[in-house]
Formats: C-alpha cells, sequence, structure tokens
C-alpha cells in the first residue's frame, strides 16, 4: 500500500525561504539606496523652490526684501510654497532658513541637512541669494562647498 503525500516537505519549504532571504537581502539596500538618492534629490529641489520664491517675494516687496522666515512665503503668508516645505521639514531633510536682519533685508541663507545622515539622505545642502546650490557630503554645506 502506498500513501500518497500531501503538501511540501521540510526540505522544499526551507529552500523557498532562503530563496526569498537572498532576493530581499539584493533587493533591501537597492531601496533604501533609492529612497536615499530621492530624499536628495527633494531637497535640491526645495531649496530651488526656496531661492525662486524669494526671488519673486522681494520683486513683489522692495521695500521688505527677503522674506524674514519660511512662514512668510507659505501658504499662510504670500503662499509661493507648500505647507510642507513652510514647516522646515520635508523628505527627510531639515530645512533651516536665516534671513539677513535689516530692512530691506538684502540677503538669506538656507540649508537642508538629512535628518538622520547615511539614512535619510547622505549629503547637506547650501543655497543663499547668489541662487547656487552648494552640497557637502559630511558636514552641513556652507559658501564654500562646492556648487553642484
Amino acid at each position: 500500500m502506498t500513501t500518497k503525500q500531501k503538501g511540501f516537505s521540510l526540505i522544499e519549504l526551507l529552500i523557498v525561504v532562503a530563496i526569498i532571504l537572498v532576493i530581499a537581502a539584493i533587493a533591501i539596500p537597492n531601496f533604501l539606496r533609492a529612497r536615499t538618492t530621492a530624499n536628495e534629490a527633494q531637497a535640491v529641489s526645495s531649496i530651488h523652490a526656496i531661492n525662486t520664491s524669494e526671488i519673486e517675494y522681494t520683486a513683489m516687496n522692495p521695500t521688505i526684501g527677503y522674506s524674514a522666515s519660511l512662514i512668510a512665503i507659505g501658504p499662510t503668508g504670500s503662499g509661493y510654497i507648500d505647507a510642507v516645505l513652510a514647516s522646515g521639514t520635508k523628505g527627510g531633510y531639515t530645512i533651516a532658513y536665516v534671513p539677513t536682519p535689516g530692512v530691506p533685508s538684502t540677503d538669506y541663507k538656507v540649508n537642508a541637512d538629512p535628518i538622520v545622515r547615511g539614512v535619510t539622505g547622505m549629503r547637506s545642502f547650501f543655497s543663499d541669494a547668489s541662487n547656487v546650490t552648494r552640497y557637502d557630503p559630511a558636514a552641513p554645506a556652507t559658501v564654500a562647498s562646492p556648487a553642484l
């Protein structure tokens, strides 16, 4: 008498699990690297949006100059940037905006730094009224950092 087996043997299940683990070990680092790259691209785009908004803001408000904060060019202010960017955190990056004191304000500095370097982003970015975006892979970027 022979009995028919139904289902899979333990060895077959272990082989399938091993194959899934190998595929995951290859795919997960690539996914994390892609997410980091996307966050960096979004940080550069955010700096560009701030620069463009500041040019428009100062053109519309020549007696004020550049805005006093990101909130002033956000949706509750003049409406040039979205609420998420105006909050100062977007896409794994912290956006720090510092205007030059005075009326009219003649300059500003904006830094985009990863919330967790190596996880949410690898590089930091910087720009000012010159509208040149700069980067630094190891520390917060400054005006002396290389341009993109």
